[in-house]
């Protein structure tokens, strides 16, 4: 038995070919392209991939656009151009997709963040768990950016990586997506702030429901920014990880800066 593989792309002429190399391991792999400019169509042409076009609007929507196509097979893996899945890590989906009666629908992993030809394993905020393997037709993406995957079946994890390259498409291109994330994330948090926080969720036995309680909490303290390189860098251990680490975690910092100031200007505009 085999899974079915869906890459998101925008313009990743750079990224695709390592990306589907990575994947192996499947013999139906979709490319949910957003109207590229590049050569990423003709990529995914030349290598048999099936491709589908679509208008992007947020990421929780294209995710679940990208759900309800056709696929081969009834798992299914989500990935995105700038990640690889690892040797191990394709062995290991390769296993729990062949478990017979398998009660678990989705399947969370970490990823490994590289920046300046470094695993910044520290600074990167790591482990941070993504839902990324799951049978189809069981699983519904929340969250028009900072995805939420939610399912009502079992949830497991997998003891490999997935390594990401967000960097591959050079620092301008960074600052670019994180100027419109940051955009995006301050929208999303204005309406997040009217909900009541749950506390139980602090402790709760889904990492996915704990970050998400702190990270509501941490849009509630003041010089959060601040916070974020200091959290990073010095409880995380992000001088650990050299340069890079400190570089990073600045950049951290900047995108949460942001993101407050969005969120003030949005205030202003009531």
């Amino acid at each position: 038995m085999s899974y079915s593989v869906l890459i998101l792309t925008k313009d990743e002429e750079i990224n695709l070919q390592d990306c589907i190399s990575s994947v192996n391991g499947s013999d139906d792999i979709h490319l949910l392209d957003s109207y590229s400019s590049d050569n990423t169509i003709k990529i995914a042409e030349q290598l048999g991939l099936v491709v589908h076009q679509r208008i992007f609007d947020n990421y929780a929507a294209q995710r679940n656009y990208g759900l309800n196509l056709k696929f081969k097979n009834d798992w299914i893996l989500m990935i995105d151009a700038d990640e690889r899945l690892s040797e191990d890590l394709s062995k290991e989906i390769e296993t729990v997709v062949k478990i017979k009666n398998n009660p678990t629908t989705l399947y969370r992993f970490r990823r490994k963040d590289f920046f300046m030809g470094k695993w910044i394993k520290h600074s990167s905020g790591y482990p941070t768990w993504f839902g990324r393997l799951f049978r189809k037709g069981t699983v519904q993406v929340k969250r028009e950016i900072n995805e939420e995957y939610y399912t009502e079946g079992e949830v497991g994890v997998l003891a490999e990586h997935m390594v990401h390259y967000p960097f591959n498409k050079g620092l301008d291109y960074w600052f670019e997506r994180h100027n419109r994330y940051s955009q995006m994330e301050a929208r999303k948090l204005m309406e997040e702030k009217k909900e009541p926080l749950n506390i139980r969720n602090f402790f709760h036995k889904d990492p996915m429901l704990r970050r998400k309680a702190f990270k509501a909490f941490a849009y509630k303290i003041p010089f959060r920014p601040l916070l974020t390189f200091i959290f990073l860098y010095v409880f995380k251990l992000g001088m650990l990880d050299g340069r890079p680490g400190f570089h990073f975690s600045l950049m951290r910092s900047f995108y949460e800066y942001q993101i407050d100031l969005k969120m003030n200007e949005l205030n202003q505009a009531k």
